[in-house]
C-alpha cells in the first residue's frame, strides 16, 4: 500500500518543505516498526481501514496514582486491582497522563518520553498494557514551562528557539476562540528579551508550534515511542486548537485535520492495530468533523450525550436525548463513538447548544449547583459563559435526599444509557466505584475540576466495597454485571446497527429506548431505560418488541413481556428472544 505521509505533509508544509521532510519521518517510522510489531497482544486485532474494536472493548478512565497500595508503586497497585477486580469485564484502561508534569494534574507535560517516578517506570505500563487494552494521552496542544523544550526556547537554543508561538503584545486575537478566560498571551524573559508566548490553556501551558517541521516529527517520535511501550490507543488531547493562524479563529484549521490525518496514517503503516481518538469538547457537528472522510480518528468523544442524559433524567423526560440520538450517522464498521457519561474533566456545555434550549441548560445548572456542584467558564467575543459543570455524575443525577439503593438504580440506569449507545463505552473510575462530590478537594487545590478526583487508598477503598449496604458496593456491583453482559452481546459491537424507538404519547417519553442487532434475528436486543421516577408503559411508532412471552432480561434473566412489564422508577431493562 503506498504511503499517505508524503501527501499529507505537503499538504501541511507545502510541496517543497513537505518532501523535505518526509525522508525523515519515514524513517521513523521504519525504525520503530520492529519494535511496535513486538508489542502486538493476542487482544490487538484488526487491519488497516477497519476498526479494531468489539462488543467486549469497555475503557475505564483512570489517573496513573488512583489507589495507593502500601509498598508498591501506584501504576503497579492500579494494575493488581483491575487484575483482581475487573478482569472479567473490563477490557481496556485509559490512564491519564503518567509523565512527570508541573500543572493541570498532568495535562502540563515536563518530559514525554519519562513515566512520572512517582507512579512507577515504563516496566509497569508494559505489564498494564500485556494485560489490558492501553490508552494514552498524546498531549499535542501545549507542555509545560518548566520542560527541557521551553527552557531551551527561553535560553535561545536550537531548536527549541521555533518550538512556541511568540507575537507582539499589541496583536489583534480578538478572533481566536477561547476554552478559558485568562489571557491568551503569557510575558516569559528570554535571553533576547522579553516575549508573548501564546498559552490557550494556562500560563503554566506554553503552545507547540506546529508550523514548525521539528515540532511535528518530534511528536511522530513521541507517538512511536508510546506504541513501542504497548500503548495502543492513542488520546488526541484538545485537538481543536493545534493549528494557529492569526486572522482565522484557531480552532478546527484544516491544518489540524491534517495533522489528525498524518497521526492516523504513521499508524496505520507502524501498528495497524492501533486506534486514535480525537478529544474535541466543542458543539456535536464541530466534534464529528474529526472523523474526516474515515481517515482521522477512529472514534470521537461523545461530548453531547453527558448533558443530554443528565437533562433527562433531571426533568423525567427522553424527548431531547431521543431527538439527539436519532440524528446521529449510522454505525460503519470503521469509525465509531467514544461514549461516556463522566470523565476527569466536568459535563460540557457547548456540546448541548442546539439540542437543549437556554432555559433548560439554565435548569439543569440549577440542579447541579444545589446538589453541591460548580460552573466554569470561558471567554467570547460576547462575555463569558458557562462552559461545563464541576460536579460528580452521581451526586448530580441521585437525589441526595433518597436511600442508597434508590440513587444507585437511578445512576445505574443513566449509566445504561451510555452503555447501550452505539460506540465503545468509557467508563469514569469514580463512576465504576459510586464516587460522590469532593469539595474538599476543590477547598485544597482551588481548582473546580478537582470535585472529581479524588483519590484512594487501596484499603480504604476494599473495605467500602466490601460493606454490602454502601453507595459504593451497590453501584460497583451493578455495573460490573452490565458492563460483563453487554460483552457477551454481538449486538453491541461498535459496526452493528442501532435504530431509535420513537415514543408515540408523553408517558412513553418517559422511556429511552434503542434496537441493537445484526444480521442474524437470534442477536436482536431492545435496550430500554425508564428516566423517570415513575411507572411508566410504553409505546414505540415502528419496530418494537413483539407483544407475548419468549422474551428475556439479559441483566437479570427474569422473563419479560412487551406491553405487559410496565417499567418501575429509573428501571434498566435489555432484552433478547430466549432460546428456544
Amino acid at each position: 500500500m503506498k504511503s499517505r505521509i508524503p501527501e499529507i505533509l505537503s499538504f501541511i508544509y507545502g510541496p517543497e518543505i513537505g518532501a523535505g521532510i518526509t525522508g525523515e519521518a519515514l524513517k521513523l517510522l521504519e525504525d520503530a516498526k520492529p519494535r511496535i510489531e513486538a508489542r502486538a497482544y493476542s487482544f490487538n486485532k484488526g487491519t488497516c481501514g477497519s476498526l479494531p474494536l468489539d462488543e467486549t472493548d469497555a475503557f475505564v478512565i483512570t489517573y496513573g496514582d488512583q489507589m495507593r497500595k502500601p509498598g508498591e508503586p501506584p501504576l503497579s497497585g492500579l494494575y493488581s486491582f483491575f487484575r483482581n477486580r475487573c478482569a472479567g469485564f473490563v477490557k481496556g484502561i485509559h490512564i491519564l497522563p503518567f509523565f512527570p508534569y508541573s500543572s493541570d494534574d498532568g495535562f502540563s507535560v515536563i518530559d514525554y518520553m519519562q513515566v512520572n517516578p512517582e507512579l512507577g517506570t515504563w516496566r509497569d505500563i508494559r505489564e498494564l498494557s500485556s494485560s489490558f487494552r492501553l490508552m494514552a494521552d498524546l498531549v499535542v496542544n501545549h507542555c509545560s514551562v518548566k520542560s527541557g523544550w521551553f527552557s531551551g526556547f527561553r535560553a535561545g537554543r536550537s531548536p527549541f528557539t521555533n518550538y512556541f508561538i511568540t507575537v507582539p503584545p499589541d496583536t489583534d486575537t480578538s478572533m481566536v476562540v477561547r476554552p478559558r478566560t485568562h489571557p491568551l498571551l503569557t510575558p516569559f524573559d528570554t535571553v533576547s528579551g522579553r516575549k508573548y508566548v501564546w498559552t490557550t490553556f494556562s500560563s503554566d501551558q506554553a503552545d507547540l508550534n506546529f508550523a514548525a517541521p521539528a515540532v511535528l516529527l518530534e511528536m511522530i517520535r513521541i507517538l512511536l515511542y508510546y506504541a513501542e511501550e504497548g500503548v495502543s490507543v492513542f488520546r488526541i488531547d484538545a485537538v481543536p486548537y493545534l493549528w494557529k493562524e492569526l486572522g482565522t479563529p484557531c480552532i478546527h484549521h484544516p491544518k489540524t485535520h491534517g495533522i489528525v490525518k498524518l497521526i492516523r496514517a504513521v499508524l496505520s503503516e507502524a501498528a495497524p492495530w492501533a486506534v486514535v481518538v480525537t478529544e474535541s469538547n466543542v458543539p456535536h457537528k464541530e466534534n464529528l468533523s474529526y472523523f474526516g472522510d474515515g481517515d482521522e480518528a477512529h472514534m470521537v468523544y461523545q461530548f453531547s450525550l453527558p448533558p443530554l442524559t443528565l437533562d433527562a433524567f433531571l426533568r423525567g423526560d427522553a424527548s431531547r436525548l431521543t431527538e439527539w440520538a436519532e440524528a446521529l450517522p449510522p454505525p460503519d464498521g470503521k469509525t465509531t463513538f467514544f461514549n461516556f457519561l463522566a470523565s476527569h474533566d466536568g459535563i460540557g456545555l457547548l456540546p448541548a447548544q442546539g439540542f437543549l434550549s437556554e432555559a433548560e441548560i439554565a435548569g439543569m445548572i440549577d440542579i447541579v449547583v444545589k446538589r453541591g456542584g460548580l460552573v466554569s467558564y470561558k471567554s467570547t467575543p460576547d462575555g463569558d459563559i458557562p462552559y461545563e459543570m464541576n460536579v460528580n455524575y452521581l451526586s448530580a443525577i441521585a437525589d441526595p435526599e433518597n436511600d442508597v439503593p434508590v440513587r444507585a438504580r437511578r445512576f445505574l440506569s443513566s449509566q445504561a444509557v451510555m452503555l447501550m449507545m452505539p460506540g465503545v463505552p468509557g467508563v469514569y473510575i469514580h463512576s465504576l466505584l459510586g464516587s460522590e462530590n469532593w469539595r474538599e478537594g476543590v477547598e485544597k487545590t482551588g481548582m473546580n475540576r478537582t470535585i472529581n478526583r479524588e483519590k484512594f487508598t487501596h484499603d480504604a477503598l476494599t473495605a467500602e466495597l466490601a460493606d454490602a449496604g454502601s453507595i459504593r458496593s451497590a453501584v460497583f456491583k451493578g455495573y460490573a454485571n452490565m458492563l460483563a453482559r453487554r460483552a457477551g452481546e454481538k449486538a453491541f459491537h461498535p459496526g452493528a446497527s442501532a435504530e431509535i424507538l420513537r415514543p408515540v404519547d408523553a408517558e412513553s417519553r418517559r422511556v429511552f429506548g434503542i434496537r441493537r442487532f445484526t444480521d442474524s434475528p437470534d442477536e436482536e436486543l431492545y435496550c430500554l431505560v425508564n428516566v423517570s421516577g415513575e411507572r411508566t408503559a410504553y409505546r414505540f411508532s415502528g419496530t418494537q418488541p413483539s407483544p407475548g412471552a419468549g422474551w428475556k432480561d439479559i441483566l437479570t434473566g427474569d422473563p419479560f413481556v412487551p406491553g405487559k412489564n410496565r417499567l418501575l422508577p429509573w428501571d434498566t431493562r435489555w432484552v433478547k428472544k430466549a432460546a428456544p
